[in-house]
């Protein structure tokens, strides 16, 4: 039996091996766990206007969804590091209690204020589920064989998708709206009877780390005033306003004083090795692109069927199966394909080009396509941005060593969730100046046979430039052989 040493200097025993059993425990527990944070960024909007009548302080309510939101993303890449000094258990439990105590809280609430806490302790949660999933999953699979289970991480975000609208709607109307924050307690300890004891089984980290509070505290402060400055610019207030220029002036340099931190520190937050590597640097701004397209579009497509097709605002929240579906297929697919092939980023290239051409379509026949076609087409867009998303994760994943591959995973989600807030606020830009609603704002059915087509056009060529932009760094990237096992490095200590 090989000897390895624990962070302190003494001795440990290697940890035993896990049985394929155990695997699929961990891995069903964490995708659990992550369906948990999914479903808490997609359950309460159908539940708003409920809660805003049974707490008060109505104009409050965007601060439910942006409050959660602004802590997750800014989270995720200080999970990472965490993981990588303190191990997966302790760090994942670590999440779900801080998760569950957000829910508590909220599920407690008597005002509005008090609502708002709790959504912003429950994303100091969240975000550590989303980032800490794909990075356990990064610790049990070999990389040739990790592109399989990136399927199983987008049907997660599929089912919350559809799922979590449905609940909400159905817990607000019938039951209480409490209850779409009771359910994640009985959830959270399933989780953790789930991955308990095989969790220990995981190792801890070879060598001591520290964690870097003053780059910590920037990173979440930068990554907030972003946030609050594309969830208001446009709705709140104007994009050249006083407000939203000072925000981004301030984040800017926030982001700056995080840059001259990195070069300073001992131990950097995010590694500079990390972050000087091509493939991440390729992958992670790839997927931030990609990101931005899909989760624009997705919000404006409920939109562009109640105007052309004719359907009523529930049943217009139905089409986003097409792309939900096409996500899922293209990421089995590519996940598929992938350990068979030995140039695995054309799958990649592939899927960002069928998506640039469909969106291209898409935006020359705005308004003038059939029901079906759009569906069609926007399956196809789902289909090629999901061949996408198993490639950049196990990219990114196989280019960094086992030390550092928390780090990595965590900046990968943080792009990709501050691409997804982007997408969203450059096409609400769009749709302002040119005729359409914001998202969120309530649209009357005879309102909506009045759009402009054109809006939509130039919707759709956004998407599409952000997707051709990441075909461009999917071209740029490295490819590098996967490694056929987990660990290159010596066995370390049991959790």
């Amino acid at each position: 039996m090989n000897d390895a040493h624990h962070p302190n200097g003494t001795a440990a025993v290697a940890p035993p091996a896990l049985s394929e059993r155990e695997k699929n425990v961990i891995i069903a527990g964490v995708l659990l766990s992550m369906l948990l944070a999914a479903l808490d960024q997609t359950i309460v909007a159908p539940a708003m206007p409920t809660i805003g009548h049974a707490l008060g302080h109505a104009d409050y309510l965007p601060w439910i969804v942006t409050g959660y939101l602004l802590t997750a993303t800014a989270m995720a890449p200080l999970y990472g590091k965490l993981s990588d000094i303190h191990g997966r258990r302790r760090t994942i439990f670590a999440a779900i209690a801080i998760f569950l105590v957000g829910s508590l809280i909220n599920a407690l609430a008597p005002n509005m204020p008090t609502l708002i806490a709790g959504r912003l302790v429950q994303g100091l949660g969240g975000g550590g589920l989303f980032a800490l999933t794909q990075t356990v999953i990064g610790d049990l699979v070999p990389p040739r064989e990790r592109a399989r289970y990136a399927a199983w991480i987008s049907g997660t975000w599929a089912v919350a998708s559809i799922a979590g609208p449905l609940l909400g709607g159905t817990f607000a109307e019938h039951l209480h709206w409490s209850l779409i924050f009771w359910i994640n307690i009985p959830l959270g300890f399933i989780v953790v009877a789930i991955i308990n004891r095989p969790l220990k089984k995981l190792p801890l980290p070879s060598r001591a780390h520290s964690i870097d509070a003053a780059g910590a505290a920037l990173l979440v402060a930068a990554t907030s005033v972003l946030l609050l400055a594309l969830n208001w610019g446009g709705s709140r207030y104007a994009w050249l306003s006083l407000a939203i220029l000072g925000l981004l002036a301030l984040s800017a340099l926030l982001w700056a004083a995080f840059a001259f931190r990195l070069r300073r520190a001992a131990e950097p937050l995010i590694s500079l090795e990390v972050l000087a590597d091509p493939v991440v640097r390729c992958g992670t701004l790839a997927i931030f692109l990609v990101q931005a397209a899909n989760v624009g579009l997705s919000v404006y497509i409920p939109l562009y069927v109640q105007s052309f097709h004719g359907l009523s605002a529930a049943d217009a929240g139905f089409t986003m199966v097409g792309i939900l579906m096409g996500t899922v297929f293209g990421a089995v697919a590519s996940g598929r394909t992938i350990p068979k092939a030995v140039h695995y980023k054309w799958i990649a290239l592939a899927g960002a080009l069928f998506s640039v051409l469909c969106l291209s379509i898409l935006a020359f026949f705005a308004g003038r396509t059939s029901l079906p076609t759009f569906e069609l087409l926007i399956f196809c867009v789902g289909f090629g941005t999901g061949m996408t998303f198993p490639v950049t994760t196990v990219s990114v994943q196989n280019a960094v060593d086992q030390a550092h591959l928390g780090v990595a995973t965590g900046v990968l989600t943080f792009l990709r969730s501050l691409g997804g807030a982007l997408g969203v606020a450059i096409l609400g830009a769009i749709a302002l100046g040119n005729g359409l609603p914001l998202v969120g704002e309530t649209v009357q059915a005879s309102e909506t046979g009045s759009l402009p087509a054109t809006a939509f056009t130039y919707i759709f060529v956004a998407c599409a430039s952000s997707m051709a932009l990441s075909l461009v760094l999917f071209h740029m990237m490295p490819e590098r052989p996967l490694r056929g096992s987990v660990r290159d490095e010596p066995p370390v200590s049991m959790e």
